[in-house]
């Protein structure tokens, strides 16, 4: 190494330490785990408005959907896609009875929502979600979109049970 690159390398900034993976930012194709079990990411939903993002997750033929929103600290949900019908999205209850579990409205919110991969909603839009919760701390999340509702029943995952294996 010559003289002038060795002074050239005592000026120069050390470069950025990498950015740990953060599951927020995975994408199709991108490899997690959720609760020991192994996932793909097959899809990955972000609303306008909010530090969230819906992965669509595949384990073999199972398909479920993992909700990560960043507010004083990551927090995670893990969604099943459930048969359930509406009417429209202006007669959403507050309260809806499904199984003889009573579910209570949590959150109401809507968004431009952008897609990427395979979703249950092909393009993007405009996209209007209600997350409820019943006293036995599970979890019903209503979605519409392009005049379709999509139904999930899901309960909380604590972050120790949440890593990234591998992102693009």
């Amino acid at each position: 190494m010559g003289l002038w690159k060795r002074i050239g390398n005592m000026f120069s900034k050390p470069e950025a330490p990498a950015v740990p993976a953060s599951m927020l930012n995975l994408s199709p194709g991108d490899i997690c785990e959720v609760s020991l079990v192994t996932y793909e990411v097959t899809g990955r939903t972000k609303t306008s408005g909010r530090n969230a993002a819906v992965l669509t997750l595949r384990d073999g033929s199972q398909i479920s959907y993992l909700y990560i929103e960043e507010r004083e600290q990551l927090q995670y949900r893990l969604y099943h896609p459930i048969d359930g019908r509406l009417d429209s999205p202006s007669e959403v209850p507050a309260t809806l009875e499904l199984d003889d579990r009573t579910f209570y409205l949590e959150e109401e919110y809507e968004g431009y929502a952008a897609v990427t991969g395979q979703t249950p909603y092909m393009n993007g839009g405009e996209q209007h979600v209600w997350q409820y919760q019943s006293d036995d701390s599970r979890l019903l999340r209503v979605e519409w979109q392009n005049g379709r509702f999509m139904l999930y029943e899901g309960e909380t995952v604590i972050p120790a049970d949440v890593r990234v294996i591998r992102a693009s």
